[in-house]
């Protein structure tokens, strides 16, 4: 049960300036350098990352609703103007009106796997009411930071869930994209050469580089990174070759090399 304004200590009209300042000083009386508190340092350094970015604010005063029952309709709702009256703009106001009611918050820590498979998960809510086990559904792709809000599930409250995902020593997510590095011999990117890559689905990918390859080049594997949420879409999987020197070399090839050079 996250308030960010209420960590800042600022109201929800607050603009950005407001914000800063309110970090600053926080940041400034809580830091661990200074015989802080860790834990509260950190709930108001995740504060000011969420509240400052326009696009993480807006998300988290709106956050998506899981069960929507416009689901169906392009956009996830009406879109209709009759002589200037906005259907979308009045539903999406009445919606945001109740849902600011009766709501609890809290954030989860998943892998970047679970981001990638989605699926249901069990969550531990401690509430007023006491502790509650809640099945969430957590939606394919969905990035860190992503906030969800599933309704009704503890004591007829709706309850919105802020996915962190921890970072991975394998892929780092970039939007939708998967970035990765592959260590390669020198020779090899010479002659050419082809290995196996494991993608986050699991699939053994046969990975060909062509003769005569400059080092640190991109090779892009199309449709294996990050589900598009919402879609059926993937982004792709970027592999960088970093090359490196092989400890043994046949003489034979340096000595092809030397007197090429002579």
């Amino acid at each position: 049960m996250i308030d960010h304004y209420s960590t800042l200590g600022v109201s929800k009209n607050s603009n950005a300036d407001d914000i800063k300042k309110a970090y600053r000083k926080l940041a400034s009386q809580h830091h661990p350098d200074k015989g802080g508190d860790t834990s509260t340092f950190q709930k108001i350094e995740e504060a000011y990352r969420i509240l400052s970015d326009p696009n993480q604010r807006q998300q988290y005063d709106n956050p998506m609703t899981q069960g929507n029952p416009f689901q169906g309709f392009p956009g996830g709702g009406f879109h209709f103007n009759m002589n200037g009256f906005n259907m979308d703009e009045m539903f999406g106001q009445m919606f945001r009106q109740h849902h600011q009611q009766n709501t609890y918050r809290t954030s989860y820590w998943i892998s970047l796997e679970q981001a990638y498979k989605g699926g249901e998960e069990l969550l531990k809510l401690q509430t007023p009411s006491g502790l509650h086990m809640v099945r969430v559904n957590i939606p394919k792709g969905v990035p860190d930071g992503g906030q969800v809000r599933y309704e009704k599930v503890v004591d007829s409250h709706d309850l919105i869930v802020e996915y962190r995902i921890h970072n991975h020593l394998k892929y780092e997510r970039k939007m939708n994209d998967l970035h990765s590095n592959y260590s390669i011999s020198v020779l090899d990117l010479i002659v050419g050469t082809t290995f196996q890559f494991v993608t986050i689905g699991g699939k053994n990918l046969d990975v060909t580089v062509q003769p005569m390859t400059q080092p640190f080049m991109y090779l892009k594997l199309s449709g294996h990174g990050m589900p598009i949420q919402g879609t059926n879409v993937y982004g792709d999987q970027i592999i960088l070759l970093k090359p490196f020197i092989p400890d043994n070399i046949d003489s034979r090839i340096t000595d092809s090399i030397l007197q090429s050079k002579a």
